[in-house]
């Protein structure tokens, strides 16, 4: 699909209006030509002849009659070898990067490659030449610290292909051709270490979807044993502000007996977010013995960041965690909090105008909640292997009210609630877990 132009009719904050001719879609991302500066949009609504896009960034200089340019390419998020350890944005760019290359004030439009294509890795191949493969099939694999992470053909590549050249054993950059596949009609398509996926659609290469069987051990004794969560299983743990809904959710990503970690700071404060940064890489992983770090990925979106990118954020996080589900291995998504999130939505809803639904959340809120919890889940992979993912959420409701519309929304579809109490807090009871509010579905999995 050729690249679109338009033109701005409207700016409100982050929401801009713009005039196009041609074809673009649905969550297609777009840039905001600002002089030199190349403003990130997506394509959040389109109407006749005019997209509705919300920006990433601030918006401050914007002007009717701006330029934009449409990538034709929904928002995507890069995969591959080199992800783990790494802190990024709701975006995916990586931070640190961010500060090497820019400082610590970042420059209005500051992009960076989420996964590095000159890194080296040492490729060994499992794919025979002449061997049909599909998408999530493996090609082979490369050591990603105490991983095997296994090198797939796309996800998009449905339908059968064969495999007509495939790498030998040896040390590749991740950017370099590792196999080429051919489809029925001989066209050939290239694959590297690294390809693309839109956020929003859910990965589903695997043979079929599982039960959730197995309790999932966090070694929090009271969750464990009165409140238990599934391996693949959905579990929220609601409460006011300083009940410790974060430190709760740190200390089960130390502890919980899974292979992946992945951290989205969705709106937290900033500087609960980076105290996380700093203890992450200094705590110890029980199993390995060597860093936590190696095993963890974080998305960090702060308040003070854009709301449009706050947003995006659970939809990255997500696509990871699902990608490393891809590879047979236990998954843990830790959201914290998805309140935020859910303002973000209704920021963005009550500048598109959108009727509002209680609280002036917008009316599709529970689908959206439920979309994000219905990501979970154990999958059998082609190969016969079977991986998990296991979402966990934190409410923030106000006032630590249950009955607010996000909570509810939460409450109908996950499997375990861990409510939390401001009375047991105060009491420095923690976990501050109330054994008469919280519930779980899953007590028929302990043994």
């Amino acid at each position: 699909m050729g690249k679109q132009k338009g033109k701005i009719v409207a700016v409100n904050g982050n929401m801009i209006r713009v005039r196009f001719d041609g074809d673009i879609i649905q969550n297609e991302v777009a840039y905001v030509i600002d002089g030199e500066k190349r403003l990130k949009a997506e394509v959040i609504k389109i109407q006749g002849d005019i997209a509705f896009l919300q920006v990433f960034e601030y918006t401050k200089g914007i002007k009717v009659g701006d330029e934009t340019e449409f990538s034709g390419k929904m928002l995507s998020v890069q995969l591959g070898p080199g992800l783990l350890t790494q802190i990024y944005d709701g975006l995916q760019n990586s931070l640190p990067d961010l500060a090497a290359d820019f400082g610590f004030f970042l420059p209005i439009g500051a992009e960076i490659d989420a996964i590095d294509g000159e890194k080296k890795w040492e490729f060994t191949p499992v794919a025979e030449k002449d061997q049909t493969v599909t998408g999530g099939n493996v090609l082979g694999w490369v050591p990603e610290g105490a991983f095997e992470h296994k090198i797939m053909v796309p996800f998009d590549l449905t339908g059968e292909y064969t495999v007509s050249e495939i790498a030998g054993k040896g040390t590749y950059a991740a950017k370099d051709r590792i196999a080429v596949i051919k489809d029925k009609k001989g066209a050939s398509v290239d694959v590297t270490m690294i390809f693309d996926w839109p956020v929003k659609i859910p990965i589903e290469a695997y043979k079929e979807k599982l039960q959730p069987k197995e309790t999932l051990v966090t070694k929090v004794r009271i969750i464990d044993t009165l409140f238990p969560i599934a391996k693949g299983g959905t579990y929220c743990i609601p409460g006011p502000f300083g009940a410790g809904k974060t430190v709760l959710q740190q200390i089960t990503s130390r502890h919980a007996d899974v292979d992946i970690v992945i951290i989205a700071a969705c709106g937290e404060r900033a500087g609960e977010v980076v105290e996380t940064l700093k203890e992450f890489p200094k705590l110890t992983d029980p199993k390995t013995g060597n860093s936590l770090m190696e095993r963890t990925i974080i998305i960090c979106n702060t308040s003070s960041m854009p709301v449009a990118a706050r947003e995006a954020s659970v939809y990255t996080a997500s696509t990871i965690a699902e990608y490393y589900r891809q590879m047979g291995l236990n998954v843990l998504l830790l959201a914290d909090s998805t309140s935020r999130w859910a303002q973000a939505m209704r920021e963005i809803s009550g500048r598109l105008e959108e009727i509002p639904g209680e609280e002036a959340y917008p009316a599709y809120l529970e689908s959206r909640i439920a979309s994000f919890y219905e990501r979970a889940g154990i999958v059998k992979l082609f190969d016969g292997s079977v991986g998990s993912l296991t979402i966990g959420g934190t409410v923030s409701p106000a006032g630590g009210n249950f009955e607010e519309p996000v909570t509810q929304g939460t409450l109908k579809v996950v499997g375990a609630f861990h409510g939390l109490s401001r009375e047991r807090a105060d009491a420095r009871k923690f976990p501050s877990i109330n054994p008469l509010e919280s519930w779980s579905k899953y007590k028929s999995f302990i043994d």
